[in-house]
């Protein structure tokens, strides 16, 4: 079982989430925080693998929990629960470390299988907040193409396929499916390329992708 810790301020948003996750059959709810403190001291003492939260709470937000989390020896997985109007705090998320961002209304299969992606160890932008996030992220730093295109020119004609459909936002299946590949050697691509970059995760992939503008 995949055990998650849900922060809302909402309790009705946090009540939607447990059923929701734990319909699933394979993730079981930790427990649940109303803030960021809350969050932080949740963590420390339940250790679950992924945390869900909001970006903005009362008392601490999601943003300072999330340096607090992210900067623990063995700090969880973390996806923030965002809008369309909090594109500044997403980007600096993604430099802190987090690997998800879900919309609130994302529906509930997604939701359950983001969870699972996150648990996996990979990171998890739905395809129409990878377009406006990271299209907004490479906007405001078209000084970086020069330095992102000179980073990327050391891939493969097959590695840049595979991380320009990435950085679309396409699960390794939807990659496969796209460029005749298995799942399993679109995985091993990504682990490649992760480590000739020099990167993190997924989503620090595709902002390079995007800073160099070859998206």
């Amino acid at each position: 079982m995949i055990r998650v810790l849900l922060v809302d301020d909402e309790e009705l948003v946090r009540s939607g989430l447990r059923l929701i996750l734990e319909a699933s059959g394979d993730i079981a709810i930790a427990g649940e925080a109303r803030d960021g403190a809350e969050a932080v001291s949740a963590v420390r003492r339940l250790r679950p693998e992924v945390v869900l939260m909001d970006v903005r709470m009362p008392v601490m937000d999601g943003m300072t929990a999330a340096r607090h989390l992210l900067s623990e020896s063995q700090p969880p997985k973390l996806i923030m629960l965002t809008t369309f109007d909090l594109d500044e705090y997403v980007h600096e998320a993604l430099r802190l470390g987090a690997v998800g961002f879900l919309l609130k209304d994302t529906p509930p299969r997604e939701l359950a299988s983001a969870v699972r992606t996150v648990a996996g160890g990979q990171a998890m932008l739905s395809p129409s907040v990878t377009k406006r996030l990271i299209s907004s992220y490479a906007d405001r730093a078209p000084s970086r193409a020069q330095a992102a295109r000179k980073q990327l020119a050391g891939l493969t004609g097959r590695e840049e396929d595979v991380i320009r459909a990435l950085a679309r936002g396409l699960s390794n299946a939807e990659i496969g499916r796209e460029l005749r590949l298995t799942e399993a050697t679109v995985k091993a691509h990504v682990s490649r390329v992760l480590a000739k970059l020099g990167l993190a995760n997924r989503v620090q992939a595709a902002i390079l992708v995007h800073d160099a503008d070859l998206a």
